[in-house]
């Protein structure tokens, strides 16, 4: 008998403590998304449109819009409470870090009109009430394709 083995089950509880520690070092954001969001002049949903138009997604994952026609930029009209509105350049891409669990609802302002809108929702729906009420009055300056508002509605989880 050798006075340095291991147990079998030694080195099983050694490899697990080993792997546990290293993935503490590991930061979360390893584990995050990034959700890419085009602003489209025609999609397949119609004209002036972000696709996707609805997002689903998880705290510390990203959100990059990108511009693939000109005359676009993105406006948050609804975030969770704590996290930052937005604004973007117009003909920019731009990134959102999600950092609060809830529903974020966003609009191209030149086409609000023509119901160029979308819909993040991160986790549970935490601001479901105050985002359908900001939903539910833009719905009301959106001159064609309004049913898009309840399309998103929809898809909230």
């Amino acid at each position: 008998m050798h006075a340095h083995t291991v147990h079998p089950s030694w080195r099983h509880r050694l490899l697990a403590a080993g792997l546990a520690a290293l993935c503490g070092l590991v930061a979360p954001s390893a584990w995050s998304a990034e959700h890419v969001v085009r602003m489209r002049n025609a999609g397949t949903d119609g004209p002036m449109v972000f696709e996707p138009a609805v997002v689903q997604a998880r705290v510390g994952d990203t959100l990059r819009f990108e511009p693939t026609n000109t005359g676009h930029f993105v406006r948050s009209l609804a975030v969770p409470e704590g996290a930052t509105p937005w604004l973007s350049g117009l003909d920019q891409p731009w990134v959102v870090a999600l950092e609060r669990e809830g529903l974020y609802f966003y609009n191209c302002p030149p086409h609000l009109m023509m119901g160029m809108v979308g819909l993040v929702q991160v986790g549970a729906a935490v601001n479901r009430s105050s985002a359908t009420a900001v939903m539910k009055s833009t719905q009301g300056r959106i001159y064609s394709h309004g049913a898009r508002v309840d399309a998103l509605l929809e898809g909230i989880r």
